[in-house]
């Protein structure tokens, strides 16, 4: 009798106090932000992904339009609530997708995209925070746009995102091989459709369930 009242009490305290959600920040720009999407609250790819992890989870979209990694870029993501929301979030799980605007021709900076990509995995490190920390390379680029270039992105940003993955032992997820094949979904060249969204989304998901 004392076995079975045991077992209720732990029922009910189970009940009452359910398992913490696991709680995912995704950093980004506009291509994070779900920019040209139709209903992007639903099919932006953090979106799908929440629906894709399931109630276990809470997934933040921190994506910001037209943003930089780099400090020194003309649209930091540092000076952005996002960032600051995504801190403030203390997430169990940060997702990285910054380097496509840092690409156009007049401020690309190898040095200073590195520089800067260190600071933010600091900076999301400092205070105690110990998140599991995803990389993420940029989407492909059909050609040019707004001087945002694919040439810049495969020599330039994802060297330097693989280098810092295997310096600090972070996990890459490699969009840019998910999207490449497919590059009909990216809708003025930059930006995923919902389509294309989603198999990001299934990619991020993958990697953020494997080692689970």
């Amino acid at each position: 009798m004392k076995n079975l009242s045991l077992i209720l009490l732990a029922a009910a305290m189970a009940a009452c106090c359910p398992k913490p959600k696991t709680t995912v920040a995704c950093i980004g720009d506009s291509i994070t932000e779900g920019f040209g999407i139709k209903n992007q609250n639903v099919n932006g790819y953090p979106e799908q992904l929440r629906a894709m992890l399931g109630p276990d989870y809470c997934v933040q979209n921190c994506g910001r339009s037209a943003t930089t990694m780099m400090t020194d870029g003309d649209f930091p993501y540092w000076t952005c609530n996002e960032f600051s929301n995504a801190l403030a979030l203390n997430a169990d799980i940060v997702v990285i997708k910054l380097g496509t605007n840092d690409t156009k021709r007049y401020q690309w900076n190898a040095e200073s995209y590195a520089r800067s990509y260190r600071q933010m995995i600091d900076t999301l490190r400092s205070g105690g925070r110990n998140p599991r920390i995803l990389l993420c390379t940029p989407v492909p680029v059909r050609g040019e746009k707004w001087t945002i270039n694919d040439s810049t992105v495969v020599a330039g940003v994802i060297p330097i995102v693989r280098s810092l993955a295997d310096e600090y032992g972070f996990e890459v997820i490699d969009l840019y091989q998910v999207l490449d094949g497919r590059r009909e979904l990216l809708s003025d060249s930059v930006h995923p459709n919902a389509e294309g969204a989603s198999l990001m989304a299934r990619a991020v998901a993958d990697a953020i369930t494997h080692k689970q």
